[in-house]
């Protein structure tokens, strides 16, 4: 008796076995501080959990259409042209259980056995296991922290083949914090308009935590229009993780295929969390970016912490909560009979020996790295930094 052979091919997710570590040595009195989950520290803002209660009481609590409330989808479709120059009829966008589950329904709807899926590296753990899940085959581009993760649009175009189906990225991404400019944007959306085969998802869950230059959404470049499906969300920009509330901006066809997709595995998304997720999205801001410039702060107090510790070479994010050190200087390195192979081995002897929880490079497609949230107190990142520089003192 086993599994089946589809599922065999694919990696535990990495940041949720680390998470998983840190609870377990928690859970034995140790006070651990996680660095490696990927969500806001904060409370939903409270003007949306009234809303929510409200919707209980008001009886939603009947079985929602597969694709989402009109009403959410229209609040989507305003939202995306008013913010991203995106247009997006409502019939265009689907709801789904978080952005994860968004991603998935498409690749699952567009991807056939052998087809390729043209991922940058760094890349959020779950980019290449959902590809294999389909049967396609990824197609990594490489990057480094001397371009701050930007990766180079030559290698793109040099790895499209007949078989190229799909560009999948984030901007701003997960793990790097780095953030795709305009004029990249626009060079990158003429380079796969020439390939009429090619669609693109641009995952912008990250949207809200940005720093500096606005969003940019490839999308809304004239010339790939038609071809890009656009993935964004609640649980980052207004602290809903928990809600699981994503959505897709989509051509016509790659909807209504997502939409037969999930009518058959989950049907519509949670109810009391969509006329939550309408309330978010057509209410102020001001919570959202009160908690970016929450993490602005904090961004700086992990930089500069980093950059004062010998062997650690910090990149400087552009958004999201995440920075994404190159750590390989410790690798061959020991603390007594422990050796550091990787940056797997480093996360490891760093949770055990400094109790803070970090997850390797190697996840997200950078195995010189380690990526850090900086989604934590600036006391508890005060502590990390400290008890970091701790113990990397003691490998040589």
């Amino acid at each position: 008796m086993e599994v089946s052979k589809r599922l065999q091919a694919v990696t535990e997710s990495q940041t949720l076995v680390m998470t998983k570590k840190a609870r377990e040595l928690g859970a034995t009195g140790v006070k651990v501080i996680n660095l490696s989950i990927g969500e806001p520290d904060f409370d939903t803002p409270e003007f949306i959990r009234e809303s929510a209660k409200k919707a209980i009481d008001d009886g939603w609590t009947h079985y929602p259409p597969v694709s989402g409330y009109p009403e959410l989808r229209q609040a989507i479709s305003k939202k995306f042209k008013d913010q991203n120059n995106l247009d997006y009829a409502p019939e265009q966008i689907v709801v789904s259980g978080g952005a994860k589950h968004s991603i998935t329904n498409v690749v699952f709807s567009v991807i056939n056995p052998g087809d390729e899926v043209i991922i940058p590296a760094p890349y959020w753990v779950s980019y290449p296991e959902m590809v294999k899940l389909a049967g396609g085959t990824p197609v990594l581009l490489e990057s480094t922290i001397d371009t701050n993760y930007t990766f180079s649009l030559d290698d793109l175009e040099a790895a499209i083949t007949e078989r190229t189906k799909l560009v999948l990225f984030s901007s701003p991404c997960n793990p790097s914090g780095s953030v795709f400019s305009e004029d990249f944007l626009r060079d990158m959306a003429n380079r796969i308009a020439k390939h009429p085969d090619i669609l693109v998802i641009s995952d912008e869950i990250y949207e809200h935590i940005q720093y500096g230059d606005p969003h940019t959404s490839i999308g809304g470049f004239d010339i790939l229009r038609d071809r890009v499906i656009t993935v964004n969300g609640l649980s980052k920009g207004f602290a809903m993780t928990g809600w699981r509330i994503g959505f897709i901006g989509a051509p016509l066809w790659v909807a209504k295929a997502v939409e037969k997709l999930q009518g058959q595995f989950t049907s519509g998304t949670n109810s009391i969390a969509q006329r939550a997720a309408i309330t978010a999205l057509t209410g102020p801001l001001d919570d959202t970016i009160a908690m970016r410039e929450v993490f602005e702060k904090r961004r700086q107090i992990i930089y500069d912490g980093l950059k004062a510790i010998d062997g650690i070479n910090p990149n400087f994010p552009k958004g999201a909560f995440y920075v994404f050190p190159d750590v390989s200087y410790f690798f061959g390195k020991k603390a007594g009979d422990r050796t550091i192979n990787d940056a797997s081995d480093l996360c490891l002897y760093l949770l055990e020996d400094a109790h803070v929880s970090m997850v390797s490079g190697g996840a997200f497609g950078n195995p010189e790295c380690i990526r850090i949230s900086y989604a934590a107190s600036e006391e508890d990142l005060t502590t990390a930094l400290n008890k970091i520089k701790t113990s990397l003192s003691k490998l040589s």
